[in-house]
């Protein structure tokens, strides 16, 4: 079984229910706080270099955008 990337991580946690901010960004990495669907309490932090998660979060600074 293949290694789960980051994108495909933060994608499964908002198709669960879950949302997602971006806390740092810089040109070539990201720190997203992984929260709770149920008022928003931070579970985890992602940080990741990945280029296809980058571009994939894009300008976004949360899962709602």
């Amino acid at each position: 079984m293949a290694e789960e990337n980051d994108r495909e991580t933060l994608s499964r946690w908002a198709d669960s229910g879950a949302t997602w901010r971006v806390l740092q960004r810089t040109p070539t990495s990201i720190t997203v706080s992984l929260c709770r669907c149920d008022g928003g309490e931070e579970m985890d932090r992602l940080t990741s270099t990945d280029p296809d998660l980058l571009t994939w979060i894009g300008d976004r600074r949360a899962s709602d955008e």
